[in-house]
């Protein structure tokens, strides 16, 4: 469970049913409120003309339908002419205990929605300034649907801000879950270029492709590309024969989703034991991990396998190394480690013990 959510837990009453907050267009709340403000209104004048023998017009003695419109009008709006006026007992009761109030209310919801409005819209306007001035490095995810989901999980669980993440989805219901998972959301179609400018793609340093459909992933890796030709782009295809086209689109990496699924299965059916392990691997936060972690100083000249942790590849000048090659038979410096770890260790730290060693970076 992460930090924020255990405490947002522990501070919560144990079963106590909290709903999720309704979010209304300011327009809507406005309406409502003016129907509100009308609702009093109507009132009013049904009030005033059903007693209109309690009050007195100066100019002609009675009081008809127009002239209540008219006294309410300017009774609610605290003009007050004066020119009709509450004469018997029961109509100046009926104006303290009655109408009074409600001008009150009218005057609160016509002037309390007018300064929400404009502070709503003044306040969102400068969240979304200040928001875009403080992007760049930053990631994007195109599709928030379960690939998507699980990439922004990873990422936030191996040290990624969710301040840092932007998802570009059309879907309201995957507005409504990246909002309640405290990510920013910008609403579009990704293949659009205005769409993900709006999203800052042209300063992102990653960007992850996983909608569910392998036409659009490649369209919105080109997009992607024209905007921005030195980000890092991790895109998902549906099926192995559109990987060699979304790698020509642009794109870093390219994961096979069916292909892995069905690998997956028949690991599983071969060696129900393997696929256990398999499944572990990808699962976060249990069992085993794997993770990429810079070399120490104490480790350059050793041989991979001689290492506590458990190094299936070393990343070399941007190539990467099975353990066994011949070309890292001795670590060196700049080299980054591939290793398998308890999946209780931070995965892009050294191992404990070993946090205030120097990493053993290339000398220039």
């Amino acid at each position: 469970m992460a930090e924020s959510e255990r405490i947002r837990f522990q501070g919560t009453a144990v079963g106590k049913v909290e709903l999720p907050e309704r979010v209304r267009s300011p327009w809507w709340e406005l309406g409502r409120r003016l129907l509100a403000a009308l609702g009093i209104l109507v009132g009013t004048v049904l009030i005033v003309y059903l007693d209109r023998d309690g009050y007195r017009d100066s100019t002609d003695g009675s009081v008809s339908l127009l002239d209540a419109i008219y006294y309410t009008t300017v009774t609610l709006s605290t003009t007050g002419y004066g020119d009709i006026a509450p004469a018997t007992d029961f109509a100046r009761m009926v104006n303290a205990f009655v109408v009074t109030p409600a001008r009150i209310g009218f005057l609160v919801l016509l002037i309390g929605t007018t300064l929400e409005v404009l502070a709503s819209q003044g306040r969102e306007m400068f969240r979304v300034a200040r928001w875009r001035k403080s992007m760049g490095e930053h990631v994007v995810v195109v599709g928030y649907g379960t690939k998507g989901r699980s990439a922004v999980e990873t990422l936030v669980n191996n040290g990624q801000d969710r301040d840092d993440i932007v998802v570009v989805d059309p879907s309201p219901l995957a507005l409504q879950d990246a909002h309640a998972d405290g990510l920013a959301v910008v609403t579009g179609d990704a293949t659009r270029r205005e769409v993900l400018r709006r999203a800052g793609v042209a300063d992102a340093s990653q960007v992850i492709i996983t909608t569910d459909r392998d036409d659009s992933n490649v369209l919105s890796t080109l997009t992607v590309r024209q905007l921005n030709p030195d980000a890092w782009i991790v895109a998902a295809v549906r099926e192995q024969e559109n990987a060699p086209l979304m790698k020509q689109s642009g794109a870093n990496s390219v994961i096979t989703s069916s292909d892995a699924v069905g690998r997956l299965l028949g690991l599983s059916s071969l060696s129900p034991t393997l696929g256990s392990v398999m499944e572990d691997l990808l699962t976060y936060g249990e069992g085993l991990e794997v993770a990429e972690r810079d070399l120490l100083v104490t480790e350059v000249g050793r041989q991979p396998q001689s290492l506590p942790d458990q190094v299936i590849a070393v990343v070399r000048d941007e190539k990467v190394y099975r353990y066994f090659d011949p070309v890292v038979t001795q670590l060196a410096r700049g080299d980054r480690l591939i290793v398998v770890r308890p999946a209780k260790e931070l995965p892009w730290a050294p191992r404990p013990g070993t946090h205030d060693e120097d990493f053993a970076v290339e000398e220039d």
